[in-house]
């Protein structure tokens, strides 16, 4: 009697199993895929503030860029996302005085938002995203100020899956900046010098990234 019992119970865990599984509404599946971390390393384009009231113009050099994503999943194709992302890079100031012809300048990005996924086929996903945040312009020479304004960015991508745990992700991100009308960057305060090289008109500082990463879930 209790082997028929276990036996008929065993029976229905199989089959209550193999519904689950059809369906894809496993327990396992969620918990596995509902975090993910993904540090990356790309690569970013672009960015030049002009001048108010003249034609000098300060760009950035196109160089690398690392940074991290963390997602958290809330529902079957859609996830809240965090990005960090950083490119030390350089701005050409050879039209402003006293500052020399290149400036060394880190230029990161904080932000919150979400990703909207499409459907998984053969291992490989689609999505888009969209943050908003902060972007900090950060000279990295001695008297300069740094400078922090919003900034948003929108994406889109592909996310290769060959395992449940581990991922490759592929993305091309658009990254704005709102300038504020009469800012003033590259900022010096001294006893001696004082005043900024450039004073910007409002405008969005428009900035190219794209990347590859890789993708832990837990």
């Amino acid at each position: 009697m209790i082997l028929r019992q276990t036996t008929a119970g065993v029976v229905a865990i199989v089959l209550a199993s193999v519904a689950m599984l059809a369906h894809g509404q496993t327990v396992r599946q969620p918990q596995v895929g509902r975090f993910e971390l993904t540090p990356y390393a790309g690569y970013r384009f672009g960015g030049t503030f002009e001048d108010e009231g003249s034609t000098t113009s300060v760009g950035l050099d196109d160089r690398s860029s690392t940074g991290f994503i963390f997602n958290i999943r809330e529902a079957e194709n859609t996830q809240w996302e965090i990005i960090f992302s950083r490119q030390q890079t350089r701005a050409d100031t050879t039209q402003i005085s006293g500052l020399g012809p290149r400036v060394d300048v880190d230029v990161e990005y904080l932000q919150g938002g979400g990703t909207y996924q499409g459907r998984l086929r053969n291992g490989v996903r689609p999505y888009l995203a969209a943050t908003l945040g902060a972007a900090r312009i950060a000279p990295r020479l001695s008297g300069l100020g740094d400078d922090s304004f919003v900034s948003f960015s929108i994406g889109t991508g592909l996310q290769i899956r060959p395992t449940a745990r581990f991922g490759i992700r592929l993305e091309a991100r658009a990254w704005g900046t709102l300038v504020d009308s009469d800012t003033r960057l590259f900022c010096r305060s001294g006893v001696q010098i004082a005043g900024c090289a450039i004073e910007v008109d409002g405008s969005i500082l428009w900035q190219i990234e794209t990347f590859a990463g890789l993708v832990f879930r837990f």
